[in-house]
């Protein structure tokens, strides 16, 4: 057991705007099973990334243990041979038969070491990298995003096998996961950074109790501002009118009145003009008050969405339907049934590999030949197929690619691609907590979670009969997911989608449609 010191961390990307982080001091320990909790672009990963040394800054980080990250880079020539024979490039002085246990506890034979690694599946790939992680000793383990784009029983063996390890930094957005595995977490606030004991839900419901605290005194302060401001103006009033009486008066009206009056009068508007000044150092102090109550605040805003209704009722039918890829051996899937109707938020679920993408391609495809739809590609799969899929006349259809790489360029040059109102799309970037400055950075230089909120952005702003989302929630952070919720439950548009996060398909899908390899 060792500590890890983080003491005014000072860092910023060569040519930002902006500060990742300034001034931030705290410490860890290498025991724990730390959750690491923040919004898209607040520094996480680039965080892990200054503990392994990617990166110089200014304050000082101190550990004795040494750290590790995960996911390893695997160069394009790596991928074309087994695991085995670069194990060691991986992780220095890693050992095959510690990789093998390992491989054991994430239920794997260790035969997938030894098939070209670009054969392996998702699921396979991040178990093998996870095993070479775990087979050192006396690491401090930093682990970034473990379970994207992995299927749901793949996520449910990693989510057991991170719950029985310890001594590591887990970066992740699933609630499912950060509940099972982690028992202290850090937390990146909007102004602060906090350690705190406890899983995510421990920490959410506190955060929530906080944020309702300070709610509620911000109301207060707000009051007493509102009461101070009123009598700071009643007091000037009477100070004012008080010395305008100074000079001059009616004798006949006055008669009591004499020259000594004046100096009387003159300390009384002093001791009236003195208690203004008090009042208005007060109401400096509740209005600071105030803004440091709230400086941590979550305030997320409600989205909008404006869905077209068909003038058909069932939209898309997949009745007996096969599919197969010319010169494969074997088909994708067999005799899958289901309907869309308007208002359906339809799930496909199953394992990697089981052909959730390549259904929503040929639904986009027999689509494309119905409309102008620029979401609809128009180029044709190479497939076989057999049975019925086929789509509703002249539907407008919203789709999310599980897939950012392409994302280049700056933002004004995506939106005219796509026939975007630019202010309308960057108002919808700062409601999923975009900050401005991002907004002159190309695309290339955003994080992963902040590509999806483009296109998540993309497909908000455009009107659609139907919303197609593959893996939208991808990097996506805590807080815009439940935002996301919040909007499909709202509007309650016509989807089909593919979500691995367990919470999230239980809380939008109203039909489940599950695929089998």
């Amino acid at each position: 057991m060792s500590q890890v010191n983080v003491t005014n961390l000072t860092f910023a990307y060569e040519g930002s705007f902006d500060n990742i982080f300034e001034d931030v001091s705290f410490s860890i320990d290498t025991d724990w099973k730390l959750g690491f909790i923040g919004r898209n672009g607040k520094g996480k990963t680039t965080f892990l990334r200054l503990l392994t040394g990617g990166y110089a800054y200014q304050g000082a980080i101190s550990a004795s243990a040494a750290f590790d990250y995960f996911p390893y880079a695997v160069n394009e020539a790596q991928r074309k041979f087994p695991a085995s024979a670069f194990l060691e490039e991986l992780k220095a002085g890693c050992e095959e038969w510690r990789v093998i246990c390992e491989l054991a506890q994430l239920g794997e034979d260790a035969e997938i070491l030894y098939r070209p690694f670009e054969t392996l599946s998702f699921g396979e790939q991040t178990k093998i990298l996870l095993a070479v992680l775990f087979s050192g000793e006396n690491d401090f383990l930093l682990i970034d995003e473990p379970t994207n784009h992995l299927d749901q029983d793949a996520r449910e063996t990693v989510k057991n096998y991170l719950s029985s390890k310890k001594g590591f930094i887990l970066v992740s957005h699933d609630r499912d996961l950060l509940d099972a595995c982690i028992d202290h977490v850090l937390v990146l606030n909007r102004q602060t950074i906090e350690v705190l004991s406890g899983n995510f839900s421990t920490w959410w419901e506190n955060k929530q109790r906080k944020d309702q605290f300070a709610l509620a005194e911000n109301e207060k302060h707000l009051k007493e501002i509102g009461k101070l401001r009123n009598a700071a103006r009643r007091t000037a009033a009477w100070a004012d009118k008080n010395e305008a009486t100074k000079i001059g008066f009616d004798p006949v009206k006055e008669h009591d009145r004499g020259k000594g009056m004046r100096p009387y009068i003159g300390a009384k508007t002093k001791k009236m003009q003195s208690r203004v000044t008090q009042m208005k150092q007060r109401i400096e102090h509740e209005i600071e008050e105030k803004e440091g109550l709230l400086q941590d605040l979550e305030k997320t805003v409600d989205l909008r969405l404006s869905p077209l209704s068909h003038h058909k009722e069932r939209l898309v039918t997949v009745r007996d339907y096969r599919l197969q890829y010319v010169n494969a051996q074997h088909p994708v899937f067999t005799d899958v049934t289901f309907e869309i109707h308007r208002g359906d938020r339809v799930a496909l679920h199953g394992e990697n590999g089981c052909g959730k993408s390549s259904l929503i391609k040929m639904i986009l495809q027999k689509a494309a030949s119905k409309t102008t739809d620029a979401a609809c590609p128009a180029s044709p799969m190479p497939v076989l197929e057999k049975g019925v899929c086929e789509t509703a006349s002249g539907l407008t259809i919203s789709y999310v690619n599980q897939d950012t790489s392409f994302l280049t360029g700056s933002l004004p040059a995506f939106c005219n691609k796509r026939n975007l109102d630019q202010s309308l799309f960057c108002s919808i970037l700062r409601q999923l907590d975009f900050e401005r400055v991002q907004f002159v950075k190309n695309m290339e230089d955003y994080s992963e979670g902040q590509k999806k909120k483009v296109l998540l952005a993309a497909s908000l702003l455009t009107p659609a009969h139907l919303y197609i989302w593959d893996e939208p929630l991808n990097y996506i952070d805590i807080f815009s997911r439940m935002q996301i919720e919040k909007l499909l439950l709202k509007y309650e548009p016509t989807l089909l989608f593919v979500e691995h996060d367990v919470r999230f398909r239980e809380t939008v899908a109203t039909k489940v449609v599950t695929l089998q390899a």
